[in-house]
């Protein structure tokens, strides 16, 4: 597996050796070996799986209480997928991080806790699948809005095409919302 940093401290691509031939293909998406070798969790608590059609866009989401650290990967489709530093005490702070991820690149993103974090639906449907190191916790949850300009996320969409929550179209700013020490 090849691990890569990004611009965002601690925000890793992994991208696992892929074995293709005409049945198909096969990779490793998670090895507790080369996670610890990496310095990354192996304690996850929960896997998540959404699927999602074209120019759905979800988040930017993060937790204040039982902030969580994000594996994400696309099992099938693609997504550019969005992690923003909300660590005040981080000199990327408010800096964001976009990555294409696909079924066809195998891609996964880390995303530490302290990160918010989105994705686009590029292709006609896409499932994204992603494990978590903390629980879900409704109390912490919070929402900063998509398309604030403060954060300058360059998204491949026009805002009035994109499907979103309700809760998320009524995210904080980001200058208003509630973020890491």
């Amino acid at each position: 597996m090849k691990i890569e940093e990004t611009s965002l401290p601690g925000v890793l691509v992994l991208t696992p050796k892929i074995y293709r031939d005409d049945r198909g293909a096969f990779s490793e998406t998670f090895n507790l070996r080369r996670m610890a070798e990496a310095g990354l969790p192996t304690n996850w608590v929960q896997d998540n799986f959404s699927i999602s059609q074209k120019n759905v866009l979800r988040g930017i989401h993060y937790q204040v209480t039982q902030p969580q650290g994000k594996l994400v990967r696309v099992t099938h489709g693609a997504v550019l997928d969005v992690a923003v530093d909300l660590r005040r005490s981080s000199p990327a702070f408010g800096k964001h991080v976009a990555v294409e991820l696909s079924g066809e690149n195998g891609a996964m993103l880390w995303i530490p806790e302290g990160f918010g974090h989105a994705f686009l639906v590029l292709s006609p449907v896409a499932g994204f699948a992603y494990k978590v190191t903390d629980y879900y916790s409704p109390a912490g949850e919070q929402t900063i809005v998509w398309s604030d300009p403060d954060l300058g996320i360059k998204w491949p969409i026009a805002a009035e095409k994109a499907i979103v929550s309700d809760k998320d179209g009524k995210g904080a700013k980001f200058r208003d919302a509630e973020v890491f020490a």
